[in-house]
């Protein structure tokens, strides 16, 4: 087995933001923090080095020093060389792309990274296609597609590349939007440019498709649905996205496009609701369900840009109380790939694989296939 050299760039406040509903991370830590967020990049690497600890002697690290890479590393046992490179107590894109610049320098052979589309762009700034990168979702937005499904399936990749499996390799868009357009419920999303990454679609994501969905009377079929179908004295966790904004529009109650807000008899009982705040509601209710859409394009429909629905709070709504709501328009641009759920917690997403039933219209129902990105690639 061949020696693998991979630098590790860790952004460690990257989707900081998400849990406490404020869209992003980008110029908000302060208050991010302040509301209680916790910064996960760094366990969501350490789900992926994890999963590698059986190839330390084929890896070979090099990383910026602390919470960027080097500390996690030198925990885990792996051979790691730390840049000479001086990293602030609260690191910023700078030193992102500094430690990028002397990757390329020491000459690795695949850049990994955790954080999410602003880590990308600053890490494309300065490598571009030099060299293979690879992404470990840990961002609020994620709409490159330079980005691992999860961490679990980014460990694939790289196992193997390590096994000598996986040789080609393909340019990805790394786009990215502007967050505070984002928080005021517009997306405004623009390509930045490309990288090289591993060849093997099973484990990356697709970039988001973006735009409205134009069938306004299939939105409107849908929400007859859903809202016909709807109980007394039930909490309705309603997810972001366009096609959940169509329910509201039918209740014609105020809808967050890009947050989560709770209904109950057919009133807003809150709006762009945090994780804490949702745990509290639903500690007040007795039955609760929650209606999410998928993402066009990749199939996510948990873990992108709705992180305050956590493994705890999906873990006491259930399975069986997932409303999931799509067209088939958006469906087919998935083209047979599966719905994919990215929670954080590896068993959970486990629990979530099998079939789900999908509203598509007004008293139709179509299944469809739900995965974590390994489970329904290794059982084909």
């Amino acid at each position: 087995m061949n020696m693998l050299r991979v630098g590790l760039i860790i952004n460690p406040f990257s989707g900081l933001g998400g849990s406490v509903a404020l869209k992003g991370s980008d110029n908000v830590i302060d208050q991010a923090l302040a509301l209680g967020a916790e910064a996960k990049s760094s366990a969501r690497t350490e789900q992926v080095l994890t999963e590698l600890l059986a190839y330390k002697s084929s890896l070979e690290f090099v990383s910026a020093s602390g919470a960027m890479g080097g500390d996690l590393l030198a925990q885990l046992g792996f051979q790691v060389a730390i840049l000479d490179q001086k990293i602030p107590e609260r690191s910023c894109s700078e030193d992102t792309k500094l430690a990028a610049a002397s990757m390329l320098s020491d000459k690795v052979d695949l850049i990994l990274f955790a954080g999410g589309d602003g880590t990308a762009r600053d890490i494309c700034s300065v490598v571009g296609s030099r060299v293979p990168v690879l992404g470990i979702p840990a961002g609020v937005k994620i709409h490159s597609a330079v980005y691992a499904v999860n961490p679990q399936s980014a460990a694939e990749v790289l196992k193997l590349m390590l096994e000598g499996e996986l040789t080609r390799l393909r340019e990805a868009d790394v786009r990215d939007i502007d967050e505070e357009a984002f928080r005021q419920g517009q997306v405004k999303a623009r390509l930045y440019g490309e990288m090289m990454v591993p060849e093997e679609a099973a484990f990356l994501q697709n970039m988001k498709c973006g735009g409205i969905e134009k069938e306004e009377w299939v939105l409107a079929d849908i929400a007859a649905e859903v809202i016909e179908q709807m109980e007394d004295d039930v909490l309705y966790i309603v997810g972001s996205g366009a096609t959940t904004q169509a329910v509201m529009e039918e209740l014609q109650l105020e809808n967050t496009l890009l947050g989560v807000d709770l209904v109950c008899n057919h009133s807003l009982v809150a709006a762009d609701v945090t994780e804490s705040q949702l745990l509290d509601y639903m500690d007040q209710y007795q039955q609760f369900k929650l209606i999410i859409t998928v993402i066009g394009g990749q199939g996510h429909i948990l873990g992108r840009g709705n992180q305050q629905l956590s493994p705890k709070v999906i873990r006491k709504l259930g399975r069986d109380n997932i409303v999931l709501i799509a067209t088939k328009a958006k469906l087919k641009t998935l083209e047979g790939r599966p719905l994919l759920v990215d929670s954080g917690d590896r068993h959970l997403d486990r629990e979530l694989c099998g079939w789900l039933n999908i509203v598509s219209g007004y008293q139709e129902q179509v299944v469809y296939p739900v995965s974590d990105g390994i489970y329904q690639v290794r059982s084909d």
